[in-house]
């Protein structure tokens, strides 16, 4: 079963960053929309299985996220019955412990 998948405010802001900084890179729009269309269909693929992402430990606790790895960045996600809630895209080399943190006491 397919289950949904749903992009935070956030994550979609993270998502134009991306764009950005892979702009930047290759000054290329063909470049950065296959890019970003990979990114996005490898979290599309997830949605069949979601609960077969990697999932993110903190002080040996399950901190109810996964995540997916995409060439440089990190892809957080929780999983509610059959939707999948993308809430981050983040470098994997950032302190994304620390901004999944900012994002969770934002929500609440």
């Amino acid at each position: 079963m397919r289950n949904n998948v749903v992009y935070s405010k956030v994550a979609l802001r993270d998502l134009d960053r991306v764009w950005s900084e892979v702009y930047e890179a290759s000054l290329s729009s063909d470049v950065t929309d296959k890019y970003i269309n990979d990114l996005l269909d490898k979290v599309e693929d997830k949605a069949a299985f979601p609960r077969s992402g990697s999932p993110l430990y903190y002080e040996d606790g399950f901190t109810g996220y996964y995540y997916i790895v995409f060439k440089a960045y990190l892809i957080f996600y929780r999983v509610n019955g059959n939707t999948m809630f993308v809430d981050r895209v983040l470098f994997g080399r950032s302190d994304y412990m620390r901004n999944l943190h900012l994002n969770i006491e934002m929500e609440l």
